[in-house]
């Protein structure tokens, strides 16, 4: 039997018979490996509803649906996994739509969470808000990024009204609703205006929280699109309206207040 068996390895025909029937076996396993782990179908996270940005993902926001395994693999920045999407927010900016899957570039956690009306603000601005509503904003009608005018009425002291344009061009950096969020970031649900956000100058900013202090009525007047495309100077429209709220409040000269510590625990200015 051995040396039958020696006979039959030793004959070259059979030896390439036997090369080219394991060469077509290797071929034939390694080939439905591949396509199987292809058409592998693996369970992938999607919204089951759209996500609005800077909201925070719970379990009742997401489900599943199957995709190929090499598809999902050959995907950048896809998260596959609930536990790493689950108590995330949405980034500022965007927002999930229904069905659609879930990319780490869109999940923040809560500290990296940016405010956009914040964000950039030169040195020397400070951000000014306007009390708003559904009314003066025209039906909802300031958008983020317009350029508006603001005009103040008052009431001089021989009861007339005075009324006219103070702030020239200024930029909506943010609309906002009663809860900080932003108006027009989602359209899942409508939102009502309640400030208007504003980048101004130190100076511009003491004036603006003057006027209202006294009991001054800020008004926006929306523009049109051209107005927006060439935006002239932000600035202050009219001398005598600037005057009238100045003579209305005290200006408190700036000082300089050192505190030191000494024996008798005392505050030097």
């Amino acid at each position: 039997m051995g040396v039958a068996i020696k006979r039959f390895l030793s004959n070259k025909n059979t030896v390439t018979i036997i090369g080219v029937i394991l060469g077509i076996v290797v071929l034939y396993v390694g080939y439905n490996w591949r396509v199987n782990n292809a058409l592998e179908l693996i369970s992938v996270p999607v919204a089951n509803k759209e996500i609005a940005s800077r909201t925070k993902i719970t379990e009742d926001m997401i489900t599943y649906i199957k995709l190929p395994r090499n598809s999902v693999n050959s995907i950048d920045n896809l998260e596959t996994s609930a536990s790493n999407i689950v108590g995330k927010y949405v980034s500022f900016g965007t927002s999930i739509a229904q069905n659609s899957m879930f990319y780490t570039s869109y999940l923040l956690d809560k500290s990296e969470m940016p405010d956009s009306a914040f964000a950039d603000i030169p040195d020397g601005y400070t951000i000014f808000s306007l009390n708003v509503d559904l009314h003066s904003t025209y039906g909802n009608s300031i958008y983020p990024d317009n350029y508006i005018d603001l005009y103040l009425k008052a009431t001089d002291d021989t009861g007339k009204v005075i009324f006219g344009k103070l702030i020239s061009s200024i930029k909506v950096l943010a609309v906002k609703d009663s809860s900080g969020n932003h108006v027009f970031e989602t359209t899942v649900e409508s939102r009502t205006p309640s400030e208007l956000l504003f980048a101004v100058t130190d100076d511009m900013f003491l004036l603006l929280k003057k006027a209202e202090y006294i009991g001054c009525e800020i008004t926006p007047i929306p523009r049109n699109a051209s107005y927006s495309a060439n935006p002239g100077e932000t600035s202050v429209a009219n001398d005598y309206l600037r005057d009238f709220i100045l003579s209305k409040a005290a200006t408190i000269p700036d000082s300089e207040i050192t505190i030191t510590n000494n024996d008798d625990n005392e505050i030097e200015d």
